[in-house]
């Protein structure tokens, strides 16, 4: 699959492990500064990636020019993760993921997304999810207040 120039979203696997991790950790770095600093050292997230990610989830990457630079993790019909390396964003790689994952849920998809984080919800509502739920932050590790959104196809599809 292809849209931008350049850029395929591809299965990932197991030797995308490491820069899956990287792009993981700067993206949430970059775009979520709120969030305590990462106790996890690229070892331990590459091996997160390696025996939880790619084993209990649908995973893709996004690659440019022959390199990772994002990548979305599915289970069930829950988007567990949609990363990107900070600089490839707003340049339509998101969407990709996003269309890829759509695309094996057409019946609809749910996330979670920090209320904070006003970058992320932006997205995804350009995108047709809704807000469905509200939380106090009790039901996650952070302790943050989030917010469950869903995506259903609106009409009948093809």
């Amino acid at each position: 699959m292809s849209g931008d120039v350049g850029t395929r979203i591809r299965c990932a696997q197991e030797a995308d492990a490491a820069v899956i991790a990287r792009v993981h950790m700067a993206s949430r770095s970059a775009t979520m500064p709120y969030l305590p600093p990462q106790r996890r050292n690229h070892e331990q997230v590459t091996r997160w990636v390696r025996d939880v990610l790619l084993k209990e989830c649908l995973l893709w990457v996004a690659v440019c020019d022959a390199e990772v630079v994002g990548y979305a993790a599915l289970d069930g019909d829950l988007l567990e993760h949609l990363y990107l390396r900070p600089d490839v964003r707003r340049r339509g790689v998101g969407t990709l993921l996003l269309d890829e994952v759509r695309r094996h849920r057409p019946d609809g998809v749910s996330l979670h997304v920090f209320q904070q984080n006003t970058g992320a919800r932006a997205f995804y509502e350009r995108h047709g999810f809704v807000v469905v739920e509200a939380g106090d932050g009790a039901g996650n590790m952070e302790n943050l207040p989030d917010l469950t959104l869903r995506w259903t196809p609106e009409g009948p599809r093809r």
